[in-house]
């Protein structure tokens, strides 16, 4: 009986929808119609998955509907929107017989979605120099009418110079939202992360759940969290798939050298991968071709690293590389570079922050590497960008990292790689070894044929350390040195983010 009582009312009526006469339910959770007249065929809509939100015009219910078919307002919607279908927005009105009938039917249409978790008030950052500089107009013509359909409430924020994002979200009052949305590439994502990270509340500062809309050149997350849902990769999908609230765990990276340290949550490169998109830096007006032309380029003057990588294979991956008799891990007590140092006191003297994850050495078998390496690849997630799945056995959290590692690999080979990796293919390649870690370490050494320059160690879209010995045309100094082991180690679901399912 009670599980009987907790059930919704079901509400009937007679109604007319666009202008014909129609017999309306709504129950559980989807709204349905059939001809009044009681022949021809039933539409629904489920509320979960295909409603934005309604308003109340008088005798008018207005349903806001995002759907794959019927979204022009035809009265009907498909279920779902996997690979290959695109959603659409459209309006479905309900001509009640009365004001009181149509206030009633809003009341509790607008009380089932607000069931179903949905994020009331989000607090919104817009990078406008991300990608070709569309983030301000993204917002305005494809997030904002969304998210006001949907009746969410927001505070905008644009960023204007780099960190800006990782100083609001550390000093933002996060009781006051339901999550922390991006309008960016995934480099402000990375840095709300970190900002949330260093805060003194930390521990539930980083439960928040995040979202990313893309608006940047890579795209890699947003990318990632709509294949893995089965949803095409689009703006508006991104942006619904806030709206309707689900979320899961992601995995979080400290990236460690010495006593500095930060946290990722995408990718960290070095080597070719790193080269292509750090220095296509200067073709960003081209948008995500960039990344294409210029591996062409770097790949007809391909380089080698020497170096050496060591890591903690996952379960399973045991055959990779030869053991390691002894090895000490990096630890991190510091900052550097606006970067977390773990003894930085608040004004009461208490230890403000995120230490990382504790390393027990006695649980840790290590392995290792050595090039000379023409990439080195760590994925958090599976795509790196639109159009490159880097990892394609990624997780979002399983508390390990996808390596991806070429070694000795002909310039053609590599160039046919290119082309494999849009779908993933590319890591069945005799010349390329993938597999999981739970930490990575890599000892970069210099450029093959050259006694003074080395490589490029990119982490999310920002470069972290060059071998270049100088930062000439870099406003700041990279936060790790080129050379020392850099190490790192994943702290398995720390963070949350919105997802499609």
């Amino acid at each position: 009986m009670a599980d009987t009582q907790s059930q919704p009312e079901v509400l009937a009526e007679s109604v007319r929808i666009n202008g014909a006469a129609a017999e309306a339910t709504l129950s559980g959770g989807e709204l349905a119609w059939r001809p009044g007249d009681g022949g021809g065929i039933q539409r629904q809509l489920e509320l979960e998955s295909e409603v934005l939100g309604c308003r109340v015009e008088g005798r008018k219910l207005k349903v806001a509907i995002f759907a794959s078919s019927g979204g022009d307002g035809d009265g009907g919607g498909a279920k779902g929107g996997g690979e290959g279908t695109r959603r659409r927005r459209g309006e479905v009105v309900l001509e009640m017989e009365s004001e009181d009938a149509a206030a009633r039917w809003g009341d509790a249409m607008r009380d089932r979605l607000a069931s179903l978790g949905r994020p009331k008030r989000l607090f919104i950052i817009v990078n406008p120099y991300g990608g070709k500089r569309s983030g301000r107009s993204i917002f305005q013509t494809e997030v904002l009418p969304l998210i006001e359909a949907a009746g969410i409430l927001y505070t905008i924020q644009e960023t204007n110079h780099r960190l800006h994002a990782q100083e609001i979200s550390r000093s933002l009052d996060l009781r006051k939202y339901d999550g922390i949305i991006c309008v960016s590439g995934d480099g402000v994502l990375v840095e709300v992360v970190n900002g949330l990270l260093q805060r003194k509340d930390w521990e539930t500062a980083i439960k928040v759940p995040l979202g990313i809309i893309p608006a940047g050149t890579g795209n890699g997350m947003a990318k990632s969290l709509l294949h893995a849902a089965g949803e095409p990769f689009s703006i508006s999908n991104a942006v619904f798939a806030i709206i309707r609230g689900h979320k899961r765990a992601l995995d979080v990276t400290s990236v460690v050298q010495g006593k500095t340290k930060f946290f990722s949550v995408l990718m960290l490169t070095w080597g070719l991968l790193a080269d292509v998109d750090i220095e296509s830096e200067k073709y960003r007006w081209m948008g995500s071709a960039r990344l294409d032309f210029y591996f062409l380029f770097r790949t007809l003057n391909l380089r080698q690293y020497n170096g050496r990588v060591l890591f903690v294979p996952a379960p399973g991956y045991e055959e990779f590389g030869d053991p390691v008799e002894q090895h000490t891990s990096s630890k991190s007590n510091g900052v550097k570079n606006g970067v977390q140092e773990d003894k930085e006191n608040d004004s009461n003297g208490e230890t403000c922050g995120y230490a990382g994850p504790s390393i027990e050495e006695a649980d840790l078998q290590w392995r290792s590497l050595n090039g000379p390496f023409v990439s080195v690849w760590l994925g958090n997630v599976s795509f790196a960008s639109e159009d490159a799945m880097a990892a394609p056995k990624a997780e979002f959290a399983d508390g390990y990292l996808d390596a991806a590692i070429i070694r000795d690999c002909p310039r053609w080979d590599v160039l046919g790689l290119m082309f494999q990796m849009k779908d993933g293919a590319y890591v069945n390649s005799p010349y390329v070894e993938y597999f999981k870690v739970k930490a990575f370490q890599i000892e970069p050494g210099l450029r093959v044929g050259s006694s003074t320059k080395g490589g490029i160690i990119d982490s999310d879209g920002e470069v972290i350390a060059r071998g270049d010995g100088s930062h000439a045309g870099h406003e700041l100094e990279h936060p790790m040195a080129y050379g020392p082991p850099i190490q790192l180690t994943v702290d398995q679901g720390l963070a949350t983010i919105f997802s499609p399912r």
